[in-house]
């Protein structure tokens, strides 16, 4: 079971904690319950419980409405308003639920009805990427258990292949791009994605993926002599060693463009050699290539 800070109900469900605060005294909404040191918390229920509150209230429905339905009925009219509405934000609340309940029937059922809707590339950038942005906070407080990660990790990677090996292959006179992570990184979806983009505009990719030894890079990289390589750091290289990393990542291929992103290089600025491009996200990338 999760246990969640009020500042995490308020991420997740943009109600902001004063708010949240309020409704707990004033309509007993949902009750926060103590460690042994006196510090409170609150469950998944109450978390699935605020989000879906938090889509009622954003679409017109008073928190003097809400309170006095049943949890069936706030749970019914919630899923009545994501078939009426288009509002992206439901469908990302909606994937939290499914993905706070493990449930991995209704999360491949709700990816297969945004691919139709929207269209894989809208799908992602609007809904999943969000979506990944803000159960972040779920990953850095421990509140998503190693199932949870993996089955909406492998439902995500799924869609992303599909959608990749439908694509035609450039022909071998093209632009060429290499696509790696380096070794010990191993968070994939986002490469998975940029390898979509660049595939789509007609470059020639070579996708190497996860936890690539820079030895193994380097030689493919005298093979093929891409014009582009695209990477991503999240947790890899460490912050001592990434400014080291980039410099000769950008001296051993010189020729190209090196273009990364990547939570490591938010939080630990460095100095860019003149090959380097910083992007940051997706519809970034697909401008700049």
């Amino acid at each position: 079971m999760g246990k969640y800070s009020i500042k995490e109900l308020e991420r997740l469900s943009g109600i902001k904690a004063h708010t949240i605060r309020i409704w707990e005294k004033r309509h007993q909404l949902i009750e926060p319950q103590r460690t042994k040191t006196n510090i409170r918390y609150y469950s998944d229920d109450d978390l699935k419980k605020i989000i879906n509150v938090s889509v009622l209230n954003n679409n017109g429905v008073k928190i003097s409405r809400i309170v006095q339905l049943s949890l069936n009925e706030i749970n019914q009219q919630v899923a009545d308003l994501s078939e009426k509405e288009n509002s992206i934000d439901i469908y990302i609340e909606q994937l939290i639920v499914a993905l706070v309940d493990t449930d991995e029937e209704q999360f491949e059922k709700m990816l297969g009805h945004l691919t139709i809707k929207f269209g894989f590339e809208k799908m992602i950038l609007e809904i999943i990427y969000p979506f990944l942005e803000k159960i972040g906070v779920l990953w850095l407080t421990n509140n998503i258990t190693p199932a949870q990660e993996h089955f909406i990790t492998h439902l995500i990677r799924q869609k992303m292949i599909v959608a990749i090996d439908a694509l035609p292959l450039a022909p071998k006179e093209s632009t060429k791009a290499i696509l790696f992570l380096p070794e010990n990184e191993l968070h994939e979806l986002s490469l998975l994605f940029y390898y979509y983009i660049v595939k789509k505009k007609g470059i020639r990719t070579y996708y190497l993926g996860q936890t690539v030894p820079y030895s193994a890079l380097t030689s493919i990289f005298e093979v093929h002599k891409p014009q582009l390589v695209i990477t991503s750091f999240t947790t890899h290289p460490r912050a001592s060693e990434l400014q080291k990393f980039v410099d000769k990542l950008c001296a051993d291929c010189e020729s190209a463009k090196i273009f990364a992103t990547g939570y490591a290089l938010k939080k630990t600025p460095i100095t860019a050699p003149p090959n380097l491009i910083l992007f940051a996200n997706a519809l970034e990338l697909s401008q700049l290539v």
